[in-house]
């Protein structure tokens, strides 16, 4: 499979949200990502539900949607009513994880657990299984435009190996300070799904970026 790449709406112009969600419409882009941000579990705060509800009305690819917030359990179901088709919680954020992996299947749909840079990859050892997608954090979550982290490579060798191991089956994103200078060898080392904010959004020409990218 060649690897997908998910614009980060984080990045995008507020002011002009609708024409930064008809660009990458229009783009080769595969997924929109979305930072939801709550100021607790870290340090900032993005966007809730009335503004994925916006997203979700003129978007024409799958809701890729991040919670970055505590007690995540709360709001599943209100996420996948507004359109989510992937629903990705913290390990860090939940009591009950395997719980939480099943609530979001059940409600239709793919399931994500995201580890920050000092959560180590063995920890999913007793749900890799059960997950569609692994994010690794690739800055520490909470703001665009932080400098990439070089253990991520790492991590990703680990929790490539470790759903080998699982014969699992679930894909492999990266989150933060992902552009031109590293995807080829984030991809080279088990990414599958790039999630691209600055790089994209603060481009000449967002859809050439985009393109160059998935190149």
């Amino acid at each position: 499979m060649s690897h997908l790449i998910a614009p980060s709406i984080l990045a995008s112009d507020f002011a002009n949200l609708q024409r930064d969600i008809e660009m990458i419409n229009n783009s080769n882009a595969d997924w929109f990502h979305i930072d939801v941000m709550d100021g607790v579990f870290v340090p900032n705060i993005s966007f809730g539900m009335p503004v994925v509800e916006a997203i979700n009305r003129h978007a024409k690819k799958p809701l890729d949607v991040h919670l970055m917030i505590v007690d995540p359990d709360r709001y599943l179901k209100t996420f996948a009513d507004l359109g989510a088709a992937v629903i990705t919680v913290h390990y860090e954020a939940c009591t009950h994880l395997h719980r939480t992996i099943q609530a979001i299947k059940q409600l239709g749909c793919k399931a994500g657990v995201a580890l920050n840079p000092h959560t180590p990859v063995h920890l999913l050892n007793d749900v890799v299984a059960d997950l569609d997608l692994v994010l690794i954090m690739s800055v520490n979550p909470g703001f665009g435009g932080q400098k990439f982290i070089e253990n991520t490579y790492s991590k990703l060798s680990e929790i490539k190996d470790l759903i080998r191991s699982k014969n699992a089956n679930c894909l492999i994103e990266v989150d933060g300070g992902v552009g031109i200078s590293n995807i080829k060898k984030l991809v080279d080392h088990g990414a599958n799904v790039l999630v691209a904010g600055n790089a994209v959004f603060s481009a000449d020409n967002p859809l050439n970026m985009i393109d160059e990218l998935k190149k």
